[in-house]
């Protein structure tokens, strides 16, 4: 059996901090930038001027999609780099000191229509660098951890995660976008109560968080470079094979993979398939829970703060569950558990749980039983989410070849990115399906959840012939 990337030596307790202060402090891109914060300012309607007000959301959207490119081209070729020179933790310092300077820089993004590709350039340039560094932290995984203890690792990571998302994101809301009238001052009639440092102006609340958002990333990442240090390069000297060179190796090494470790391949694909339905949930579970579900924009921040936090714990525990049923079992429990919440949300919906107080026919019971079913199998649902994610990555670290962890954490981000359009279109099919069966656009938004599940019966059904690391052995791309 050729040795893989995993060694035997115990984990330093500091040294796995340190590595999963990464992950917290880079959340506020993910959790305050791209999801509750600035994607929705940079769409709001100042960006679009005079002219269409879903210009901006469309110019969003495409700029999205081709940064996903970006993405899937760069990754492993990226992550095959770092293995070959060895530079992988200097790689990840500067790509991470981007992100935060990215993240400031968001400050100079004003509301007006001349800074919409502003905006938008630095968001999708701090995404692309975001999920390359990703490959590269992810490949550090196997120098802290052993196979012992990877499951509990990679768990803590990203349960830490969760936790550094939504305590910067309550941060911001608190202390910038909804302060508490007397937190940081009072308020005239008619006001809105100051932010921090006596900020009061709307867009300035906005702007000045993303400073923030920069900050935490800048200070909490320290540790980690602090802790680890770049390893030997896999190869002694590495030639320069530029890009076509690395394509051509990466296609090798691919077809090697296929010949040799068919069990890695299939967990590629199976892995691709349930993380685009599990993102699915994050994507769509908003948008459910307020256009099915009758939740208010303020009941929506209070459950994702209420979902993140039980799934940051969750993951965390789960860590030692992996460890000792293995990576495979986790994820097919949770795979089981978020597809079967997905159908009982479906079937249990009732039309009355999306009407509010204003509507006709709106009943405050009927409404506060569709509430309290959302409350129960959304934070289910929610909760199982990062266990599968982290007992994903502890799966592949346990079966990478030794001096090829950048390079196959690359693909896994690639394969992820090539089927991310699946959930998505699902979704849109299956609403639109329910529109046609029950004759109320407006409604029919939790149709999509059956979406969800059918993507991850999908993963679940490649996943169930993958064998584990323990059942055998992997080839060397090289070798």
């Amino acid at each position: 059996m050729t040795a893989t990337a995993l060694g035997q030596d115990k984990s330093r307790f500091s040294k796995v901090l340190s590595w999963a202060l990464w992950d917290w402090g880079t959340q506020p891109y993910y959790t305050v930038i791209t999801t509750f914060v600035f994607s929705v300012y940079i769409v709001s309607r100042p960006f679009a001027g005079g002219g269409d007000p879903n210009g901006p959301s469309v110019a969003l959207s495409v700029s999205t999609f081709l940064g996903g490119i970006a993405i899937a081209l760069l990754a492993p070729v990226i992550g095959q780099s770092d293995d070959r020179s060895g530079h992988t933790v200097r790689n990840l310092r500067w790509m991470t000191w981007a992100i935060a300077l990215i993240s400031a820089s968001l400050y100079f993004v004003a509301p007006e229509p001349a800074f919409l590709w502003l905006g938008l350039g630095l968001l999708v340039l701090g995404t692309v660098l975001g999920e390359i560094a990703s490959v590269s932290y992810n490949s550090l995984l196997d120098r802290i951890a052993n196979q012992k203890n990877i499951g509990k690792v990679s768990g803590f990571g990203w349960g830490m995660g969760y936790l550094g998302g939504i305590i910067v994101l309550l941060i911001i809301l608190f202390g910038f976008v909804q302060p508490p009238d007397g937190l940081f001052g009072t308020a005239a009639a008619g006001e809105t109560p100051p932010g921090m440092f006596g900020v009061t102006s709307t867009d300035m609340r906005i702007r000045v968080a993303m400073i923030l958002c920069g900050v935490w990333t800048l200070l909490f990442t320290i540790p980690i470079f602090l802790a680890i240090r770049d390893a030997k390069a896999s190869v002694e000297k590495p030639e320069r094979l530029g890009v076509l060179g690395s394509y051509k190796l990466l296609i090798r090494n691919i077809a090697h993979i296929w010949r040799t470790d068919r069990h890695t391949a299939y967990f590629l694909l199976a892995s691709a398939l349930f993380r685009d339905g599990l993102a699915g949930v994050f994507t769509f579970g908003a948008v459910i829970g307020s256009t099915s579900f009758g939740f208010s924009t303020t009941e929506i921040i209070i459950f994702g703060a209420a979902a993140n936090l039980i799934a940051g714990v969750v993951t965390i525990l789960f860590g030692l569950v992996d460890d000792w049923l293995g990576p495979k079992r986790v994820i097919l429990i949770c795979l089981a558990v978020i597809a079967l919440g997905s159908i009982a949300a479906f079937a249990l919906h009732q039309p009355g749980y999306a009407l509010l107080p204003e509507d006709a026919g709106y009943d405050a019971a009927v409404a506060a039983q569709g509430h309290q079913l959302f409350w129960i199998l959304g934070l289910t649902l929610s909760s199982f989410c990062g266990p599968a994610q982290a007992a994903s990555r502890s799966f592949l670290a346990r079966v990478i070849p030794k001096g090829h962890s950048g390079e196959i954490f690359g693909l896994y981000t690639t394969t992820g990115r090539v089927i991310s359009f699946v959930t998505p279109l699902l979704f849109t099919v299956l609403v639109m399906a329910g529109a046609a069966q029950t004759g109320n656009e407006a409604a029919a938004q939790h149709w999509g959840l059956l979406a969800i599940a059918a993507v991850l019966i999908a993963g679940f059904a490649v996943m169930l012939p993958v064998k584990e690391r323990s059942d055998f052995g992997v080839g060397n791309p090289e070798g």
